[in-house]
Formats: structure tokens, sequence, C-alpha cells
């Protein structure tokens, strides 16, 4: 399991990412929100989209959840 957090601060297309820690695009702790542990991103996606519609997986740490 890994732990999992949202961007709380958008990209320029929109997207709010979700990141495991030790991803180098991890935000700081003042714009980041725990979503929990997951086993795999997916959930960790949906979870963030309770809190942005527009949420995606990290190209970088969640790379099977990046949709582009």
């Amino acid at each position: 399991m890994a732990r999992y957090y949202v961007n709380k601060n958008a990209q320029s297309n929109g997207d709010h990412e979700v990141h495991t820690p030790g991803c180098s695009f991890l935000p700081a702790k003042e714009n980041r929100i725990y979503l929990g542990d997951f086993l795999s991103c997916g959930p960790a996606v949906r979870e963030a989209k309770k809190h942005y519609a527009q949420s995606n997986g990290c190209y970088y740490c969640s790379r099977p959840c990046h949709t582009g």
C-alpha cells in the first residue's frame, strides 16, 4: 500500500494531480490533501475526485492513472 495525496493547486490544464511520497513533484504539505493509503492509484484518483472533479494521476509516480 502507498500513501496518496492530491495537489490543491491545479495544473495549467485544470488537473489536480495525485502523487505518492518520494515523487519529485509532490507538493509542499500546505498545498496537498492526504487521500489515504491505497493498493494502487485508481482508488486514490477516485478519492481525489471527491475534492476536485478534474483529478488525474501524476505522469511520474501514478502513471497508470495519468490520462494525458
